[in-house]
């Protein structure tokens, strides 16, 4: 009796007065005491979407494109996910005695920054939070990333220095100026807030000079150490050699799209390679690929062995049968994510062999946190460990 979801399902002609009805509800109870948002990709809060006025009332809104993706996730499809929603207005939200907005992980990063530091604006609706007097952001450390605070923190308070940190002041004063390193001057830094730096170094030559040192130093040509060599400014150590190297890959490709170039090198430099799949990958192979490969192997059965395999014939048309009835947002049966991950071990080991990776090093986890037939992830228990 406490749940006041707005009916999605109501006909469209009655919209308008059911709208009118909800605003009275909430003010029968007095208002709204506190209200409990999350942040969109587009700045949106609830569905107010952007271009949303600081005086809109709950109201019928056509969701775009970005919206859908998002809220597709509890539909099971784009195609499931309805083009409309009805939605709480910008004013019975501001209207709140309380607002507590809450995001998680480094994709909301960007929205985050423009609702906290950016200018109120109808094209970030979470920008509207600003104007009220106890509205309140609840985030993790990834959501906060693009933060001054976090960011570029020596713009607002002292640091304490390090070198990560002094590289990461370097990397944006340049980017900042427009120059290089090495010609960076007193002057650049005392007028971008880094007048501390020079304090600590005495001048910019000095901190310029052991930054770029200090990057270079970062780059080789043995990312497993060089054997035999003075290993005293390179980034590997260079014993123990060979070295047992194990390549963590979240899917199955992952490896070779973002380090394909350091494992050959690797390989090649006579270290013991490994790549660990964390995940199967199942759910991004594509319901043709599965009947591909279904035609396959039925295929080699009629050729090879006369239909007369009956596990072959029966999950044939079994997996068929299913493919073809199969509905936007139904999950894959086990036998058919068994396919799909197969397919995707197949990739791997190929992606391996290129990079003359034994087969016997390619090591398939497939962590049941991963492992649910959808893109939503299971809870992370000791199974995964």
């Amino acid at each position: 009796q406490n749940i006041f979801s707005p009916d999605g399902t109501i006909p469209k002609d009655t919209i308008f007065e059911y709208c009118r009805l909800y605003e009275q509800r909430i003010e029968s109870f007095g208002g709204l005491d506190a209200v409990l948002l999350g942040i969109g990709r587009v700045g949106n809060i609830g569905f107010n979407e952007p271009g949303s006025r600081l005086n809109s009332t709950t109201r019928l809104i056509l969701l775009d494109n970005d919206s859908r993706n998002e809220a597709s996730k509890m539909f099971g499809s784009i195609e499931s996910t309805p083009i409309s929603s009805i939605t709480m207005g910008v004013s019975t939200i501001l209207a709140a005695k309380k607002i507590f907005l809450m995001a998680w992980g480094d994709d909301k990063a960007k929205m985050v920054k423009e609702c906290v530091e950016g200018a109120v604006t109808d094209t970030i609706p979470a920008s509207y939070l600003q104007t009220h007097n106890n509205a309140h952001v609840i985030i993790d450390l990834s959501a906060a990333g693009n933060l001054t605070r976090i960011h570029r923190p020596w713009l607002v308070t002292s640091c304490e220095w390090n070198d990560k940190l002094i590289r990461s002041a370097i990397v944006w004063l340049c980017q900042l100026t427009g120059k290089p390193i090495l010609k960076l001057t007193n002057k650049d830094y005392n007028e971008n807030g880094l007048s501390e730096l020079l304090a600590l170094f005495g001048s910019a030559y000095n901190v310029n000079i052991k930054i770029f040192n200090d990057l270079q130093h970062t780059i080789t040509g043995w990312p497993g150490g060089k054997p035999n060599a003075d290993d005293t400014y390179r980034p590997e150590r260079a014993k123990p050699y060979p070295k047992r190297v194990v390549v963590f890959s979240p899917h199955p490709d992952d490896d070779v799209i973002s380090m394909g170039g350091t494992i050959r090198r690797l390989v090649e430099q006579k270290h013991d390679v490994h790549v660990a799949y964390e995940t199967s990958g199942n759910i991004a192979v594509g319901d043709e690929e599965v009947i591909r490969f279904l035609h396959f192997i039925n295929g080699f059965n009629q050729i090879f062995n006369n239909s007369e395999d009956k596990v072959i014939t029966d999950k044939y048309a079994e997996i068929r049968k299913f493919l073809k009835e199969k509905k936007d947002g139904d999950i894959d049966t086990r036998d058919i994510l068994t396919i799909k991950g197969l397919i995707r071990r197949g990739e791997a080991r190929t992606a391996c062999t290129y990079n003359n990776i034994p087969l016997d090093h390619c090591h398939f986890l497939d962590l049941p946190f991963y492992e649910t037939g959808r893109i939503q992830k299971g809870p992370l228990t000791e199974a995964d460990v």
